[in-house]
């Protein structure tokens, strides 16, 4: 037997390793997934179903929302009728009520299909997985607003978590439709963006995911917005009147979900092959995360910190770049250094030592991951750095410097000599490394 080799890239096996922590991460946590009627209908769907099962199979307990608009108004075109939309909201009324109730039982259907595949020589071969489904979401009418009957359709009024969370005890899958039923019997067609955000606060959901038909947020030239909090969410929907209704409602949905306790929310463009995938497992991600607190943050570094600065500067120390640190010295000097943490990872870091009998402060431990050098994070560390310089009274920074002299030369710094630093840094500068010295005046 011929033994295969170079059959998987180096790439696949760095992806695989680099999404370990994520794996180990997500096992056990709740998501709630929201998706449109047009990504059932796409004949890419059957993909997405296999990412879905995939998540499961990792042990992520699922909760499925999804929409059933082009389905609904394909039945209503079929009837020559039109929906009729008014401020963004749909006017359900007897007929229309008809076929919102026949499509989302369709899609619903189609849904419980694809995850109950098992075919072999296929992504879902050898899968088990159990459906639920059910009256879970308790809805309420809409009514009159402005003189306008919005009819059959209707707003959440509470969800029975309890029961998802029984079903999700049982290792199924949640599915839940945007339709909601009333204690007098009747049915509502609800918002699938509000469907999922009150099932994600009610339940107390890990994340709440929204596969969008559009791009996602974007800033003014038109680049993906990739990390938000609920303040910027508010002003988006304040600045931008004219944004598609269907991003507004799921960044709506977003920002009341971050408020009430859902720790992340993720807006992706669901026609990106693998999208859920790559946010999930990849650092850096592809959609728009929205958080209660920043995703990113510049802070004064902790104790519990010193294995995360290892892990970043003991690369360069080994190439003679850096001075080696030990963690016992690390662990002295800790309350020197300032760090750029992004979901839990120290990506940067640097530290100030004052002189203050002369006004200085030697700038040292300049550090990017070096997955990151491209972003100006090194910029913006070094100008946060001089203000906390400021901020002490110091004047100038210092740096001794081997091979990164050039950057910070770029930044305002000039060429010095060895007496031009304090008598105390003098008495130790090391000969044998030969650093260059560059200063700048703040």
């Amino acid at each position: 037997m011929t033994k295969r080799t170079g059959s998987i890239s180096d790439s696949f096996v760095d992806w695989f390793r680099g999404s370990s922590p994520y794996i180990h991460a997500h096992r056990g946590k709740t998501f709630v997934i929201a998706f449109g009627g047009e990504a059932v209908a796409d004949e890419r769907f059957a993909n997405l179903i296999h990412d879905i099962a995939l998540l499961h199979g990792l042990g992520i307990r699922l909760v499925l929302v999804h929409g059933a608009r082009p389905q609904i108004e394909q039945r209503l075109n079929a009837l020559g009728v039109e929906m009729q939309y008014i401020n963004g909201l749909r006017v359900t009324d007897d007929a229309a009520l008809t076929c919102v109730k026949e499509a989302a039982g369709t899609v619903r259907v189609e849904i419980e299909a694809l995850l109950s595949m098992g075919l072999a020589n296929s992504p879902m071969a050898g899968v088990r997985i159990r459906v639920a489904s059910g009256n879970f979401v308790t809805a309420k009418p809409i009514g009159v607003r402005d003189g306008i009957d919005y009819c059959h359709t209707g707003e959440v009024r509470r969800v029975d978590w309890a029961a998802i969370e029984q079903r999700l005890d049982a290792s199924a899958i949640v599915i839940v439709s945007p339709l909601g039923y009333s204690p007098t019997g009747e049915v509502f067609n609800l918002s699938a963006a509000d469907v999922a955000a009150s099932v994600a606060i009610d339940l107390g959901a890990d994340k709440l995911i929204s596969l969008l038909e559009e791009r996602g947020v974007s800033d003014t030239r038109k680049r993906l917005i990739t990390n938000m909090v609920p303040r910027e969410v508010d002003a988006l929907l304040a600045r931008k009147k004219q944004l598609p209704e269907d991003l507004a409602q799921h960044l709506r949905g977003a920002v009341s979900a971050c408020r009430s306790g859902v720790k992340r929310v993720h807006l992706i463009h669901r026609q990106l092959d693998g999208a859920l995938l790559k946010e999930l497992f990849t650092r850096e991600g592809i959609g728009t995360l929205i958080t209660a607190e920043p995703y990113e943050e510049t802070r004064t570094a902790r104790i519990d910190d010193v294995g995360g600065l290892l892990e970043l500067i003991e690369p360069l120390e080994e190439k003679g770049v850096l001075v080696r640190r030990s963690r016992e010295l690390l662990e002295t000097e800790i309350d020197c250094f300032t760090l750029m943490e992004r979901d839990g990872m120290v990506i940067a870091c640097a530290a100030l030592y004052p002189y203050p009998q002369e006004a200085m402060g030697e700038l040292a431990c300049v550090v990017v991951h070096p997955d990151y050098r491209s972003s100006e994070r090194g910029a913006r560390l070094l100008a946060h750095m001089e203000q906390t310089a400021k901020a002490q009274g110091i004047t100038q920074l210092f740096l001794l410097t081997t091979q990164t002299a050039h950057w910070f030369l770029e930044r305002g710094f000039v060429p010095a000599d060895l007496k031009d630093l304090p008598m105390r840094k003098r008495e130790l500068y090391n000969y044998r490394r030969n650093s260059k010295v560059c200063i700048k005046r703040l």
